[in-house]
């Protein structure tokens, strides 16, 4: 099925991916509007607000056993910044500054072996509340916003060359889209400017820097998805328009290209940042608190999901 929507009054569907749900260890510090990525081996969750709507300025690592304090974000704390893996650094990108809607351009690296932070090529446009996604070695940012406006840009960040390029925009600007590589192609899913929530999927096809659609879902911003067991896995999120946080989870059969209703989260939450680690899906923080705000309130809770057939599932 495709937007999977619910008629007001009708029974809800029934999953048709069934999972498990679990409680994961929490993390040390709650935190909403942050980041996380994961490397082979941990988990970071960074930046942020937490439960007080204060900057979180530590950094914290999971294993797959506990959360430690690893390191501490430089400068004065960043909402809505992205995090992304590439061989042995995290990268930080843009964000904006402590609790304010000041977009930042900076971008901090952490060499995840010598626990040091370096700066890297600034963005070419400060902005927060993007999406990025690492496709065939680079860093991909979509949409997100600046103090006056939602954005439809999109950069990509060379590593090897630290050096940064302005690629086909979205079709629409949108702030808080989630976006995941598949192949090569990248899909930015969802996302909102202003009051207004977007379900639309659009396709990034590297080949010819251009961009397709594919099936939308139920407007909504702020979810995590993840590629997993063959599929794309959306979650969460939050409707403005409802006024909600939302705890439903899709996921994209690429085969059929349609969306599949998939357990629900047992916590409804937006920013619900996902990552796939070691063969489930976590996803870190977060808030279950309905608000619009630069400084939303955290939670240190983790949820784990696991497929049958998919590893992880006990």
């Amino acid at each position: 099925m495709s937007g999977v929507a619910t008629p007001s009054g009708t029974p809800s569907p029934q999953p048709e991916v069934f999972g498990e749900w679990s409680d994961a260890p929490a993390m040390l510090t709650p935190r909403s509007a942050h980041a996380v990525a994961a490397s082979d081996t941990l988990i970071f969750a960074l930046a942020g607000t937490d439960d007080k709507g204060a900057p979180v300025l530590d950094v914290e690592v999971f294993d797959g056993i506990k959360w430690k304090l690893e390191t501490t974000l430089p400068g004065e704390g960043l909402n809505a910044p992205t995090a992304s893996v590439v061989g042995q650094r995290l990268y930080v990108i843009g964000g904006f500054f402590a609790t304010s809607n000041t977009p930042s351009n900076e971008v901090y690296v952490y060499d995840i072996a010598a626990k040091t932070w370096s700066m890297a090529a600034p963005l070419l446009n400060p902005r927060g509340g993007h999406a990025a996604s690492v496709s065939n070695g680079e860093i991909h940012l979509f949409g997100g916003g600046n103090s006056v406006s939602t954005l439809a840009d999109h950069s990509a960040y060379n590593p090897s060359t630290d050096s940064w390029r302005d690629l086909a925009p979205l079709p629409r600007a949108e702030g808080s889209p989630a976006a995941v590589d598949v192949n090569g192609k990248i899909f930015v899913i969802g996302g909102r400017s202003g009051y207004s929530d977007f379900g639309d999927v659009y396709i990034y096809e590297p080949m010819n820097d251009s961009w397709g659609v594919g099936p939308a879902i139920d407007p909504r911003g702020t979810a995590g998805a993840v590629l997993y067991c063959d599929g794309i896995y959306l979650f969460g999120g939050e409707s403005q328009t409802r006024r909600k946080n939302l705890e439903d989870v899709f996921r994209l059969d690429l085969d059929g290209n349609v969306w599949k209703i998939v357990s629900p989260m047992p916590v409804a939450r937006k920013f619900a940042r996902a990552v796939n680690f070691k063969d489930s899906v976590y996803i870190v923080g977060g808030s279950v608190v309905p608000a619009n705000s630069h400084s939303p309130v955290g939670s240190a809770s983790v949820l784990r999901y696991s497929q049958p057939g998919c590893g992880g599932f006990e």
